[in-house]
């Protein structure tokens, strides 16, 4: 057993079927008159990516995402052979609205006889979301459950700031946004007090329906499960039917062989293996071979394109790391990815997938601007994932249609400007700094001085006149939405979204390109991702980059140590964007950051 299935280290589970014969606390039943039990495997660690990485085609390596881990699912569902599906997540980091996702294809599973169990070592809250539609749901003995609820932190700097000598000169479009509020205030003002507590009664109102749903709870029920296993054993969490099983994993192999009264025979190809291939160091001529190869992304029968918008949004080229590690967009990448597969006849439709939390207005523009040249000639949908806000959203109604998870974060339409005056923190450290300049706004980003009210007026105006042409794309793309609803900053979940208009459906990345399909009357279509594989190229200049950077990779390092894996990728988005507004005139950025754990 053990050398099949491991030991599972983290906060998720396995999947399996179920008979007559199971143990008590079994959800679901199926009559199977077979020898042999085929059971599924896949294995989840860290958080999924969005898309391929970018030398898996080089490394060999291949990087799961989340379409290829849903689609692992949907594989096991219609294969005949197997009886029970299991998730194995050692260390895996889901959020909500990827767990939303997950849920979504365990549901077809199931609807296709299929037991799906969820297995791990502990669970926090997101894994106790994915237990609780499994058929069964397994901990191994004694280890941690937490189920606190939902807790976020906002960081005011103002008072540091004082104290230090800087000036925070900020400005911001929609009362709502926020945005600023991080660097000029010592606490949230009323506005975005208001927006941020309906964010998180939103989400919070996600997650209890998963947890009420899977298990049968009631909200007395699940209120009393969750002021005992704030932290808890697994065993008490047993009791308290946030799960069902609790037993030693490495006996999990005869356990299903009890439950399903076969002898398992495991399948773990689950997942697709893509097209990475590595290649020999000891051969003297290998890299001749790798040097020829082509890494490109060309479609050969009809095919649906994922465009991908996976981190803070900048002027120029994307980045596969931030001055901490973050994914960038770049306008000029996406606007060639976006020319690229709309003139490709073999690609029939575009999605474009969101995962962002806004970044320069201008680059914000310049791919809505892209996006509805593609619409022109082939119909686009949008599928948001985590987050589409600010300009995440500015790019999202350039689509004809929105897909949203019921947790996905959307909106945040404003617009905020600013830099840090350092002229207090120079003279506290006695450094002398002399400005010289030519032209009626030369000094306006000059780092000594806070501006001054004429300045202000200035950056205001331009601002505004963002600020309208970003609204004016949201009415353009969504017929009928009610900005004084919806507008001047504020966040909402996506389920709320739709009533707002806002969005138009919820589903996944795969109901997306599904519906599209169904739209252009294709049932056999290949689907890509762009922007593509890296040539060698890349990733040589990706390579020395590294190196310029490394000294960055202690500081890295401490930070994730403090936040966890699961917070980190929203944390370094938010110091890239924070970094990006002292060189970025006009930005639009969601201004926080919010981990479920």
């Amino acid at each position: 057993m053990n050398r099949m299935i491991g030991r599972l280290m983290v906060l998720a589970g396995v999947i399996a079927v179920a008979q007559p014969s199971l143990a008590q606390g079994m959800k679901k039943s199926n009559s199977y008159d077979v020898s042999t039990a085929g059971v599924g495997v896949i294995t989840i660690t860290g958080t999924p990516a969005e898309r391929p990485g970018p030398f898996d085609w080089l490394s060999g390596e291949n990087t799961l995402t989340l379409r290829s881990l849903v689609n692992g699912i949907e594989k096991a569902a219609a294969d005949d052979g197997l009886r029970a599906l299991v998730l194995k997540l050692d260390d895996a980091a889901l959020t909500a609205s990827q767990v939303e996702e997950i849920v979504g294809a365990i549901q077809d599973a199931q609807d296709a006889g299929k037991s799906v169990y969820v297995v791990a070592d502990g669970y926090n809250t997101t894994g106790l979301m994915l237990a609780a539609v499994a058929d069964e749901s397994i901990v191994h003995h004694g280890s941690p459950v937490s189920l606190p609820g939902l807790y976020m932190e906002q960081y005011f700097l103002k008072d540091m700031f004082d104290w230090v000598g800087v000036d925070a000169s900020f400005e911001q479009v929609g009362e709502y946004k926020g945005a600023d509020e991080t660097y000029t205030r010592s606490e949230p003002s009323p506005e975005w007090q208001q927006n941020i507590s309906q964010l998180l009664d939103s989400m919070y109102g996600n997650v209890r329906e998963i947890l009420k749903d899977g298990n049968k709870m009631s909200d007395s029920e699940l209120d009393h499960a969750m002021e005992k296993a704030f932290y808890t054993s697994a065993e008490s969490a047993v009791e308290l039917d946030l799960l069902d099983r609790s037993t030693n994993l490495g006996e999990l192999e005869d356990m299903l062989e009890d439950d399903l009264g076969a002898d398992v025979k495991w399948s773990t190809n689950l997942i697709d293996e893509g097209a990475g291939s590595s290649f020999d160091t000891s051969n003297p001529f290998a890299i001749f071979s790798m040097l020829s190869k082509d890494p490109s992304n060309k479609p050969v029968r009809p095919t649906i394109a994922v465009v991908h918008i996976d981190g803070v949004i900048m002027d120029g080229d994307s980045s596969e790391g931030g001055l901490f590690g973050s994914k960038s967009v770049g306008s000029r990448t996406i606007r060639n990815v976006l020319k690229e597969v709309g003139d490709n006849e073999l690609i029939k439709g575009v999605v474009v997938r969101i995962n962002s939390p806004g970044g320069s207005a201008t680059a914000s523009e310049v791919i809505w601007r892209a996006v509805r040249e593609v619409a022109e000639e082939k119909p686009v949908y949008v599928s948001v994932g985590n987050m589409a806000a600010s300009g995440g959203y500015y790019i999202a109604v350039s689509g004809d249609k929105i897909f949203v998870n019921p947790s996905s974060i959307v909106g945040s339409i404003g617009v905020v400007g600013g830099k840090l005056a350092m002229e207090g923190a120079y003279n506290k450290l006695h450094i002398n700094v002399v400005g010289q300049g030519r032209g009626p706004r030369a000094e306006l980003f000059g780092s000594s001085k806070p501006w001054d009210a004429s300045q202000r007026a200035a950056v205001r105006e331009m601002m505004t006149e963002t600020y309208d042409l970003f609204t004016s794309r949201v009415t353009e793309g969504r017929s009928g939405i009610d900005l004084d609803k919806t507008a001047r900053g504020r966040l909402f979940t996506g389920n709320k979204a739709i009533g707002l208009k806002m969005a138009d459906e919820i589903g996944s990345l795969n109901d997306t390109i599904e519906s599209l399909a169904d739209e252009l009357g294709m049932s056999n279509y290949d689907v890509l991702d762009y922007p593509g594989p890296m040539s060698l190229d890349d990733l040589m200049e990706q390579f020395t980059g590294g190196m310029v950077s490394s000294p960055i990779k202690g500081i890295e390092s401490v930070v994730q140590g403090i936040v966890g894996p699961q917070a980190w990728p929203a944390v370094r988005q938010r110091i890239d964007g924070a970094i990006m507004l002292q060189n970025q005139p006009v930005m639009l950025m969601d201004p926080n950051i919010l981990i479920i754990r």
